[in-house]
This record gives structure tokens, C-alpha cells and sequence, in this order.
């Protein structure tokens, strides 16, 4: 299995245009963060974690020349407003993309996206085909999926597990019948949003806590704020087995 962080930004707290910050202004490419993203190449397929705004440039920064499902893990715009770009392998593949979500999600991406569900759709709109999930494991063109319910806030969000591999976004809270869910991951990838608190997000000290808590051998942070702090000098202060994240990021997984 081979792992691609797309992305590893977040919209929350992202500086305005103009910012003059130190972290604005790095020059080290890991402090430049788009969305968070996550593409995984198992079993000769491509699976893509969540489509926010920066969909497509992600996916031609990456060379990806097939698409063969999206997973939504919840239906903030930051994770699901790029899926208009599907059209591209849609074309390319002659079909339509299959996307696994919550019917709630499915729910909202009615209101986001009502041209996709209209009577009579226009033309040359995506051709999506929409398959629903619960909190139990499925079953993806012979891929082992388990997921779990964390909580952004009150919004129920689903992580993905993929054998020893685990991701988990947008979350600051974990219940304990979950976290058995990630008991023997060797590696995950978990939020952290910035230094100070936040309602609906893990800080960076809390998510050392719940890595440490998980007991991966690696543990990888993702959708992070520019308030974070720089990615060297952050990555000094973390606990052995425990790094931010940085798009383009590659990871060969057994």
C-alpha cells in the first residue's frame, strides 16, 4: 500500500492574502498546505480521502491518472466542494466515480451540489454513483475497510482504517469503543490544528496525548493551521514516532 498526503491544510485559520506572518513567508515547502487530502494506491487502485476546493490541482500535482473512489468523511465544504472535478475521470474511464459517505453527508451534498441530483440533469455534469455507509466495515472492490465514528464537535466524522494503517481528521474527541477500533495500527495519521484551543479540533498537545494513547509505532499530524508554527521547528518538539505531515508526502506500507 502506498499513502500520498494530497493535502494537510485546513481553512481554519488560514492567513488572509497578504499575511506578512513568519509562517506565511517560509520558504520550506513543507510549511505550503493545501487541503487535507489523502490518496491511497492499494491493490491496484486509487482511493482519494475527501475532495475539498483544491481537488484538482492535488490531483495533476500528483499525476493522478485514475481515480477509482472517493471517500467523504464528512460534509464540510473544505473536504467535499472539488468533487465537481471528478469530470475529468469521468471522461478519461468511461464511467462513473463511485463515492462512499454517510447518508447525512449524501444529505448535504444535496444542497451543495442540487444540479447532480436534478430531474433532468444537465449535460456533461458528473457521473457520480453515490454508495451509503455506516459505522461498520465494508467492503471496496475487494478492499477491507473499517471505519470510526469521532467527534468534530457535535458532527459526527468517520476515520478510515486500512489494515495497520488509520486516518482520522477533523476530530477532537475519540470514544473509547472507537479507539479499540485503532488497537495494533503500526501507523496514523491524526489532526492537529494549531497551539491553542479549539471547539471542534485536537491542539497539537492533545494530539500527542491521543497518539500516545493509539500507541502506532508512527503517527503522522495533518490539517493543520499556518498557527501551528513552522514543520522543522515543530517536528523538534515532538516525541520520537510522532511528525507533522507535509503535502506531497509519501509513504510505502507493507
Amino acid at each position: 500500500m502506498r499513502v500520498t498526503f494530497l493535502g494537510t491544510g485546513t481553512s481554519q485559520g488560514v492567513p488572509p492574502i497578504g499575511c506578512t506572518s513568519p509562517v506565511c513567508l517560509s520558504e520550506d515547502p513543507r510549511d505550503k498546505r493545501l487541503r487535507s487530502s489523502l490518496l491511497i494506491e492499494i491493490d491496484g487502485k486509487n482511493l482519494v480521502i475527501d475532495a475539498g476546493p483544491d481537488f484538482r490541482y492535488q490531483m495533476i500535482r500528483a499525476g493522478v491518472a485514475r481515480l477509482d473512489a472517493i471517500l467523504f468523511t464528512h460534509e464540510h465544504r473544505d473536504h467535499t466542494a472539488g468533487l465537481d472535478d471528478i469530470r475529468p475521470f469521468n471522461y478519461r474511464q468511461q464511467a462513473p466515480i463511485p463515492v462512499y459517505l454517510h447518508s447525512r453527508v449524501l444529505e448535504s451534498l444535496k444542497g451543495q451540489f442540487a444540479y447532480l441530483f436534478a430531474e433532468n440533469p444537465y449535460p456533461g455534469i458528473p457521473d457520480v454513483d453515490f454508495r451509503l455507509i455506516e459505522n461498520a466495515p465494508f467492503t471496496l472492490d475487494g478492499i477491507d475497510i473499517i471505519p470510526l465514528e469521532v467527534m468534530h464537535y457535535r458532527l459526527p466524522v468517520m476515520g478510515f482504517r486500512f489494515g495497520s494503517f488509520a486516518y482520522v481528521t477533523d476530530a477532537n474527541y475519540i470514544a473509547e469503543t472507537e479507539l479499540d477500533k485503532l488497537k495494533g495500527v503500526e501507523v496514523l495519521v491524526l489532526n492537529a490544528l494549531r497551539l491553542e484551543p479549539h471547539i471542534s479540533h485536537f491542539t497539537l498537545s492533545e494530539a500527542v496525548e491521543m497518539a500516545n494513547k493509539v500507541g502506532a509505532k508512527q503517527t503522522y499530524f495533518t490539517h493543520m493551521s499556518h498557527q501551528i508554527g513552522f514543520h522543522e521547528a515543530v517536528c523538534k518538539e515532538l516525541p520520537s514516532g510522532i511528525d507533522l505531515a507535509y503535502d506531497g508526502l509519501v509513504l510505502n506500507l507493507d
